[in-house]
């Protein structure tokens, strides 16, 4: 059985999604890696310093998802390999779809 991406639609302010996705920072290329108990993987090949890592996922994932960088907003997690995402202007469905494709 595939793992399976949770994702969680947050309309409170807008259309949105929340998510967690785990940081492997210092990678030798920023890609992704697939789902990993339900949250999305994510290689970094920016360091864990001075926010350069969390710079780096949220331009990256902005990118994949073809959305604005302002848009991806990390509310849980700034220090930590686990981060909780709140992404504004996508369905769960379309985050799913462009976060899981292979």
């Amino acid at each position: 059985m595939a793992a399976e991406l949770k994702i969680r639609q947050d309309d409170s302010t807008g259309p949105a999604v929340v998510l967690s996705v785990k940081v492997v920072p210092g990678s030798s290329r920023t890609e992704l890696a697939g789902i990993y108990d339900g949250m999305l993987k994510v290689k970094l090949s920016a360091a864990p310093e001075k926010g350069k890592a969390n710079k780096s996922l949220i331009e990256f994932l902005a990118g994949q998802l073809g959305i604005r960088k302002k848009d991806i907003e990390i509310v849980a997690g700034q220090t930590n390999p686990v981060k909780q995402l709140r992404i504004s202007g996508v369905s769960a469905g379309e985050a799913t779809k462009a976060l899981t494709a292979v």
